[in-house]
């Protein structure tokens, strides 16, 4: 297998950490700018998963909370039921003067199924800038 590297992300948010903590860790607040999750739980071990794709198709995301260091750092797997590969999504907040640099990496996509349109790096590329760099961030600006 090919190790690549991992997707990253940075956007710098015009509000606190504890905002944008919250928003990223709480699932009411999770549902109006990432995915409707049943039950979230900043917590090591905890698992949740969310429904996700298009409307063609539709995978099934499990994910386990693997580091949490409160108002810093989240970590999770995440994979897709029935697919083999697993992937890990760290969230990394730095207070910059009142507001919020965050560092989104989602490393290990290169052990998803390589022959699966859905599963290359383009799309994952796509989903992230749209959901950190417009979602997240009207959401903690508003």
């Amino acid at each position: 297998m090919i190790i690549t590297a991992p997707f990253v992300i940075e956007r710098v948010y015009n509000a606190p950490a504890s905002r944008v903590w919250k928003a990223i860790t709480d699932k009411d607040d999770m549902k109006k700018w990432y995915f409707s999750l049943a039950e979230f739980k900043p917590q090591v071990g905890f698992e949740f998963q969310f429904t996700g794709g298009t409307e063609d198709k539709e995978f099934l995301h499990i994910c386990k909370i693997t580091e949490v260091i409160p108002g810093k750092r989240l970590t999770y797997s995440w994979r897709y039921e029935g697919y083999e590969g697993i992937s890990y999504v760290t969230f990394e907040l730095f207070d910059e003067a009142g507001k919020t640099r965050l560092r989104l990496t989602h490393a290990g996509l290169e052990t998803f199924p390589m022959n699966h349109p859905d599963f290359a790096k383009a799309n994952f590329e796509a989903g992230w800038t749209d959901i950190i760099g417009r979602s997240l961030k009207e959401f903690v600006e508003k």
